[in-house]
């Protein structure tokens, strides 16, 4: 344990370390590196976007699969079964609305 440690506090103080090596140099134009960083911004949203959207709807398949075998194997459970399920549904669904929603705001 005491090594993972080590390893962990020797990663971190690497990466602190590193970070002046990132900076810009002084003469560098800077419009286009602005531009290629946005562009790049909106395709990770974008990407991002698509891998939630993707992610979510095998959430609520899931979700639907689930909640209509836990309603067939205790039929007097269903109306509880169901207001979980659209419940669920719901805040799954609210998920995929703020990715959306990031999405808009790199557009």
């Amino acid at each position: 344990m005491k090594m993972i440690k080590k390893i962990g506090y020797a990663a971190a103080a690497l990466a602190v370390m590193a970070v002046p090596a990132l900076a810009q140099g002084g003469a560098a134009d800077n419009q286009q590196t602005v531009e290629s960083s946005q562009a790049i911004s909106v395709g990770m949203a974008v990407l991002g976007f698509g891998i939630a959207a993707g992610l979510a709807a095998i959430g609520q398949g899931l979700v639907g699969s689930k909640g209509a075998e836990g309603a067939a194997r205790n039929p007097g459970a269903a109306g509880t079964v169901q207001t979980l399920m659209i419940i669920a549904l719901a805040l799954i669904e609210s998920l995929v609305l703020f990715a959306l929603l990031i999405v808009f705001t790199k557009v």
